[in-house]
């Protein structure tokens, strides 16, 4: 069976989370990138919009896609969409000039603390209570392993400090976020996109929202004054994690493979010719664009589950 049968089955027989009858397993992975999470927070919206939700067993994120999961789950995916491009939020979480006075140029602690908290405010709640499974990633910091932090989130305080480790980028987010006294770094750092994860816990099924097109697989090598600072960041604060990034994009053609091979994925990417948007892009205007991409590509392969789009 394939995805979009297995979606179409699931809303007609309109089965939720532990009244299922049939013996699947479906997953939605979230992929992140900082900035570049806006595509996959605009495909949150269309799944939103269409409600799909119900219909997956469990959510996965990664990175900025733990944030774009956590907002789908308290069902406010469509209404903080415009926290991407509102200027307020947008200029003080990301600043580029506060790496001249060692401050994080990505500021998530008052991503998570202030803005979604007395700005644009995310139903905590709502997410813990969702009966549909949430598995925020991070990369282990000493092991370089991911890490699954589903079984650590308990109340508001660890579900705020999970989606702070699970998009902790490396230097630019400042120091790792420890969670019972072990350092946490990005997920994407282990898994690009969490899908050995979610294979390994059984997945049978998967949606996978990209934050990448189709044509954007290759990085760009470190310079050797990168290589030289986040040698030194990483030794000092999360050594396990060295080789990872040294590696990472063969950690990214590992994931690429694992979706393309599995005989019931759908991926979900933004169409070629979308703007490339970098880690800490913040331009209203090609926020917005880019959302809306989001939602469209969304809409055009999951519409026809009920009935629109494509």
């Amino acid at each position: 069976m394939t995805v979009l049968e297995l979606l179409r089955e699931r809303r007609h027989q309109q089965s939720v989370p532990g009244q299922r009858n049939d013996d699947a397993r479906l997953v939605l992975l979230v992929e992140g990138g900082s900035s570049r999470g806006v595509y996959s927070s605009g495909m949150t919206v269309a799944i939103e919009r269409l409600g799909l939700l119900p219909l997956f067993d469990a959510v996965y994120g990664s990175s900025a896609g733990s944030l774009n999961a956590a907002w789908l789950l308290c069902g406010r995916a469509d209404h903080s969409k415009h926290a991407w491009w509102d200027p307020a939020v947008m200029r003080t979480t990301i600043n580029p000039r506060r790496a001249f006075t060692r401050r994080p140029v990505v500021d998530t602690h008052h991503l998570v603390h202030t803005i979604y908290t007395q700005v644009v405010p995310m139903g905590f709640q709502e997410v813990l209570d969702n009966p549909v499974e949430f598995h925020p990633m991070a990369t282990d910091g000493l092991t370089g392993e991911a890490a699954d932090l589903h079984g650590y989130v308990r109340d508001t305080l660890s579900l705020q400090t999970a989606l702070r480790a699970s998009a902790a980028m490396p230097f630019l987010a400042g120091d790792p976020v420890v969670i019972d006294g072990r350092p946490y770094v990005d997920a994407g750092l282990s898994e690009t996109i969490p899908v050995g994860t979610a294979l390994d816990q059984k997945a049978t099924h998967v949606v996978a929202l990209r934050t990448r097109r189709e044509d954007e697989f290759l990085g760009v090598p470190p310079s050797r004054g990168e290589r030289m600072v986040l040698s030194r960041w990483f030794a000092r604060h999360a050594p396990g994690v060295v080789a990872n990034w040294l590696g990472r994009e063969a950690i990214r053609a590992q994931d690429e493979e694992l979706l393309a091979s599995h005989p019931a994925c759908l991926q979900i990417r933004p169409p070629l010719g979308s703007a490339v948007i970098g880690r800490t892009e913040r331009r209203p205007r090609v926020m917005q664009e880019a959302l809306d991409v989001g939602v469209e590509a969304a809409m055009r392969d999951l519409g026809g589950v009920v009935g629109v789009g494509r």
